[in-house]
């Protein structure tokens, strides 16, 4: 039978998780979603947290500031984004950002087409373990997604 498409609703009732330390909820999927995008919630973003330089293969990733302030860096230009602003992130185009400021920033994240999200919920634990991301586990798991860990941020 050919997909049929359907309304979907996702709500706070949702399991939050951790994906490199950071609460999460995968709000949309790929099954959710015919395949065309994922969005996550992250929240609680510490000012210093930083995301290793790296480049998807398959999807296009973009952040939309709820919270906080955040500098990007893509294509080894740095970019800064408050509450509010949108940034894209084309695939093939390294990529990374930090939180800076004060306060915890808090964003969601879109992944099209789909697929990232499952990176995410593959490499996470559970809301309540604050042990250090397992970094030969991210390894893997970016391998298999298609994700190149190209390093620490350039300066």
């Amino acid at each position: 039978m050919p997909f049929q498409p359907q309304p979907f609703l996702n709500t706070r009732a949702d399991k939050a998780i951790r994906f490199l330390g950071l609460p999460s909820l995968v709000r949309a999927n790929g099954d959710s979603t015919n395949g065309t995008f994922g969005l996550v919630e992250q929240w609680d973003i510490p000012p210093g947290f930083v995301t290793p330089y790296h480049m998807h293969r398959l999807e296009d990733e973009s952040f939309y500031i709820l919270e906080g302030e955040v500098n990007f860096v893509c294509d080894g230009k740095w970019i800064s984004a408050m509450s509010g602003d949108f940034v894209f992130g084309p695939r093939m185009i390294p990529h990374g950002f930090k939180v800076v400021g004060d306060t915890p920033a808090r964003m969601l994240i879109f992944a099209s087409p789909s697929g990232f999200e499952n990176f995410l919920t593959d490499l996470s634990v559970p809301i309540d373990d604050f042990s250090p991301t397992d970094m030969a586990k991210l390894m893997e798991l970016a391998a298999k997604y298609q994700i190149d860990i190209l390093g620490p941020l350039p300066e």
